[in-house]
């Protein structure tokens, strides 16, 4: 399954909170990414659908063997495109 790039900004910001936090749900990933909860639910169902993500009886969201490794990339390319942004005087923020 192909992801979008929204689907990865899901999946980096469930890994960012799962190494602040420990434990994620999905109230936690919009306030994160600032967007509704109606919008994380519909994205959690298509990821869960597509084998990135879980969900436990606590409604805790836990990233699957594939869907750390879509999430770490896209936090690696991220911090990449900000080192050469800032690199060519973009203010970091």
């Amino acid at each position: 399954m192909a992801l979008h790039q929204s689907g990865e900004d899901y999946l980096e910001a469930v890994l960012m909170l799962q190494k602040k936090k420990g434990m994620v749900r999905s109230v936690d990933v919009a306030q994160h990414m600032g967007v509704s909860k109606p919008s994380v639910c519909h994205a959690v169902t298509t990821l869960k659908k597509g084998g990135f993500l879980t969900m436990d009886e606590d409604f805790s969201l836990h990233l699957t063997d594939i869907g750390r490794e879509v999430a770490e990339q896209t936090y690696e390319k991220h911090c990449f495109f900000t080192r050469q942004l800032v690199a060519a005087g973009v203010d970091p923020q």
